[in-house]
């Protein structure tokens, strides 16, 4: 089942990405811009929050159609937006991003700005001419701003910039992550939901799911931080030191840190066994959502 969820991300990646790039070029009339934007999404990565959303809607046993893939786009524009802005001197002031150049750094800082902005502005503008019945394209808009905005991804990268140069506590730390990293892992879980009209008790389970892994991932992300490579995160490590950012390596410590990320995979494992009892699987039946929890665990 490994190499079969491997050879699925490959393949969905790469559907996702077409997808985005084939409506920037259709809907950008700015050269700079697009190839900006275009950039960024073609920089590779984990695709994570796409391949969650395809996972669920598989697991929820609904088969993937072209609709899906400009949900998956809309979700992986939205990401990538956060990064090239994270990435700005304002912010995190990272000249790495998956082992290439920063946005900014090749397109310059006022373009990389502009290009955040059109990925997040593009997203909905993807959903919308989706050929989606609008009921459920308005929840989907809805559910994906919510993730990103005020109360969501914004907030807790706002939460995150405040925090820097000071101890916070471990639950503040988790409330900050939460929404920085988690809210837009548990819309793609969300989302998956809407379109398969899923009842609330399975709903709720998934959530749960994804509310741990989302935790899980960004104590990975603590982790590699300090005990990986560039090569192996594509970036630069010990960059949350520099900027003097709280962690759960800085709070807990490596050995605590590695206790925490078991708990929260131990944690999402559980929700997704209630899942599954929920959805009538078989008790030895690994779905892809398991080969992501697994796939998350690896070189920590």
């Amino acid at each position: 089942m490994k190499q079969t969820y491997l050879r699925f991300q490959v393949e969905q990646s790469q559907q996702v990405q077409q997808t985005i790039v084939d409506f920037l070029k259709e809907n950008t009339i700015n050269d700079e811009l697009t190839s900006s934007m275009i950039y960024s999404i073609e920089a590779g990565g984990k695709r994570f929050r796409p391949m969650l959303f395809l996972s669920t809607l598989l697991f929820l046993k609904k088969d993937i159609e072209l609709v899906d893939y400009d949900i998956a786009g809309a979700i992986e524009m939205v990401h990538t937006y956060s990064l090239i802005h994270d990435d700005l001197p304002a912010m995190d002031n990272d000249d790495l991003r998956r082992g290439k150049a920063t946005n900014h750094v090749v397109y310059g800082e006022s373009t990389a700005i502009l290009a955040g902005d059109g990925l997040l502005t593009e997203s909905f503008h993807l959903i919308s001419s989706s050929h989606i019945k609008p009921n459920y394209a308005i929840l989907l808009v809805k559910e994906l701003a919510q993730a990103s905005g005020g109360s969501g991804m914004i907030s807790g990268q706002m939460a995150d910039i405040a925090a820097e140069k000071q101890q916070v506590s471990l639950s503040t730390l988790q409330k900050i992550h939460s929404e920085k990293t988690g809210a837009l892992i548990v819309a793609a879980v969300k989302m998956a939901c809407l379109m398969c009209d899923t009842p609330k008790e399975l709903t709720d389970f998934l959530i749960g799911y994804a509310e741990h892994i989302g935790l899980a991932f960004q104590i990975r992300d603590d982790l590699l931080d300090v005990l990986g490579s560039e090569a192996d995160i594509g970036k630069p490590i010990g960059s949350d030191v520099g900027l003097g950012k709280s962690t759960y390596v800085s709070l807990l410590g490596i050995h605590g840190a590695k206790i925490a990320f078991e708990k929260e995979c131990h944690k999402s494992s559980e929700m997704l066994e209630k899942a599954k009892l929920h959805i009538g699987y078989n008790a030895e039946e690994v779905t892809y959502l398991d080969d992501m929890l697994q796939q998350l665990k690896e070189k920590i």
